[in-house]
């Protein structure tokens, strides 16, 4: 890698002295800003199946193929295998540096070895990476933090605090059910983790009840982050738990796209329609555009926003920096521990996103457009 820069670099050294040769050195034509084309940084992507992970793998290209290099991205389609076949073919086609969100943040030792092997340095993104010490950045969010804010805006929308925090009006107590992401993508322990951090003081004190007992990430658990999957759960505790009449005031979801499935599951039981189950106050994350139409239409409670557009720019500087042969900027040095060793970070804030502030947060960011909130459709 550090070779084929050098060479790159020693050609656009070789173009500046024969510029100013020719007369085209100050004053003349401004080569300061020219990016060595013969790089090429590997993005592999989990899967297509989330308009998230097709917007991250379009940002990631765009910031990178901006700056000059040449991008080979790749999707996964949720298949482990198929994520390693790809991994390896980016090394042994001669990728500079790799980006990886990984499906299974514990299945990719042995392409982090041959990676390691052939000097091409490996950026985590959004997921880390864990069991191998062949990781050496990690771009993500504070994923904690997410947690904390889906298990506020939860307390929020039932009025036991408001959304600053501060002890709302509401006493309960509130019928509760808890979701957690898939077990194999580490950001599940910090989200579930950030969220019960949160809610345990009004479960210790009664103001929640999860009815179904279900408490336990492990039970909350929903692999591979499935819409389908979190309906039949959430089907399955209506029947088990509720069919004493009681009625759910809360669901903790993790995820959009859980969350509509969730939402579907309710709808079907008679939540949210003209009879007298309110639909109950249902979290998220993403912002994904049919969940924002949801939230804007008083379905969905709230969503967490997380600026891909950002992470995306974040990742292509550490790229940058590990082809120029420097250190990527990090905030966080101390908590992502991915088991073997305690990978360097960069996070980037969140936001909360409630019907009230989506035209601030999401339409006059210009993450969707006011026509795409109304449709719940993105344009392309």
């Amino acid at each position: 890698m550090g070779r084929k820069f050098l060479v790159a670099l020693g050609g656009t050294v070789l173009a500046l002295s024969l510029a100013a040769c020719s007369g085209e050195g100050a004053g003349g034509g401004d080569t300061s800003d020219e990016k060595p084309a013969n790089l090429t940084i590997g993005v592999s992507m989990p899967t297509q199946t989330s308009e998230r992970w097709i917007a991250d793998g379009r940002a990631v290209k765009e910031k990178l193929t901006a700056k000059g290099y040449q991008v080979d991205l790749q999707y996964a389609g949720d298949d482990i295998p198929t994520q390693s076949q790809q991994v390896d073919q980016m090394i042994t086609q001669g990728a500079d540096v790799l980006i990886i969100a990984a499906i299974d943040g514990t299945a990719l030792s042995g392409q982090l070895q041959a990676a390691a092997d052939a000097k091409i340095p490996v950026i985590a993104y959004d997921r880390l990476i864990r069991g191998s010490k062949n990781v050496d950045f990690y771009v993500s969010f504070d994923n904690y933090k997410v947690g904390v804010a889906q298990a506020t805006a939860l307390l929020a929308g039932l009025g036991l605090q408001d959304r600053d925090g501060a002890k709302g009006t509401a006493t309960g107590p509130f019928n509760v059910e808890l979701f957690a992401g898939s077990l194999d993508d580490n950001n599940t322990q910090y989200f579930f983790g950030g969220a019960m951090d949160t809610l345990k003081p009004f479960i210790d004190n009664g103001s929640l009840r999860v009815k179904s007992g279900q408490t336990r990430i492990e039970q909350a658990a929903t692999l591979r982050w499935q819409q389908e999957t979190a309906q039949k759960r959430m089907e399955d505790l209506l029947t088990s738990s509720y069919h004493d009449g009681a009625r759910v005031d809360g669901v903790l979801s993790p995820y959009d796209g859980l969350s509509r499935g969730i939402i579907t599951a309710l709808q079907n039981a008679g939540y949210g329609g003209t009879g007298t189950k309110k639909m109950p106050v249902v979290t998220g994350q993403d912002a994904e555009i049919a969940s924002v139409k949801l939230i804007n239409d008083g379905v969905q409670g709230s969503t967490v926003f997380k600026d891909t557009r950002l992470l995306a720019e974040q990742a292509a500087t550490a790229a940058e920096a590990y082809l120029r042969d420097t250190q990527p900027p990090a905030n966080d040095t101390t908590t992502y521990d991915n088991g073997v060793k305690v990978v360097p970070a960069y996070l980037l804030p969140i936001q909360t996103v409630y019907k009230e502030n989506i035209k601030a947060a999401l339409v006059d960011s210009g993450y969707w457009t006011a026509e795409e909130v109304a449709a719940g459709q993105a344009k392309n």
